[in-house]
């Protein structure tokens, strides 16, 4: 399985099974978040439940940021989209529902557990992390390009859990190689 990480006062690890309530927690808090600042496309609480994140643990990968013993942020890792960017070599890795709690984390977590994320994909000799984030969500999209992702496409209609069809943005960052 994969190794623990440290990013700053950041233990990253990945997510088991005794950790899907914490995870179905975390993505409806931050679901709460969004509406309270009006960004109401994104996701809703109670859209995902465990079995979401058992799913993706079984095919891809669920990661878990720590403060201590307190849960910081979290992110599903992918190694293929089909969904957002049909097929694709096995190039890259796609990033998933990143998401801070923000009663724990420090200003700036996001950022860091998106570092983490393009170390992991890295470190499985892929060469670049895509993600998408709803087109209409100009603060998510700018966010993600300030972390050095460009956009390279748009998909339209694309299937979400439990919900209707949206478009979305998709954005891709180049990884520097070590070696």
């Amino acid at each position: 399985m994969c190794e623990d990480l440290r990013v700053n006062d950041l233990r990253v690890r990945p997510a088991g099974e005794g950790d899907l309530a914490s995870l179905v927690r975390l993505r409806d808090d931050a679901a709460r978040w969004m509406l309270t600042r009006g960004i109401t496309g994104q996701w809703r609480p109670g859209e995902l439940d465990e079995g979401h994140f058992r799913q993706v643990m079984a095919h891809g990968e669920v990661w878990l940021a720590e403060v201590g013993r307190r849960i910081a942020g979290a992110w599903e890792l992918w190694w293929e989209d089909e969904a957002a960017w049909g097929p694709q070599p096995p190039v890259a890795g796609y990033v998933h529902r990143l998401m801070v709690d923000r009663g724990v984390a420090a200003h700036g977590t996001g950022r860091l557990l998106l570092s983490a994320a393009e170390h992991r994909v890295a470190a499985v000799g892929r060469t670049c992390v895509r993600l998408d984030c709803l087109a209409g969500n100009a603060q998510l999209n700018a966010y993600y390009q300030n972390a050095g992702y460009r956009i390279v496409g748009q998909k339209e209609g694309k299937p979400q859990p439990g919900g209707t069809p949206k478009s979305f943005t998709l954005l891709e960052k180049e990884l520097q190689q070590t070696g």
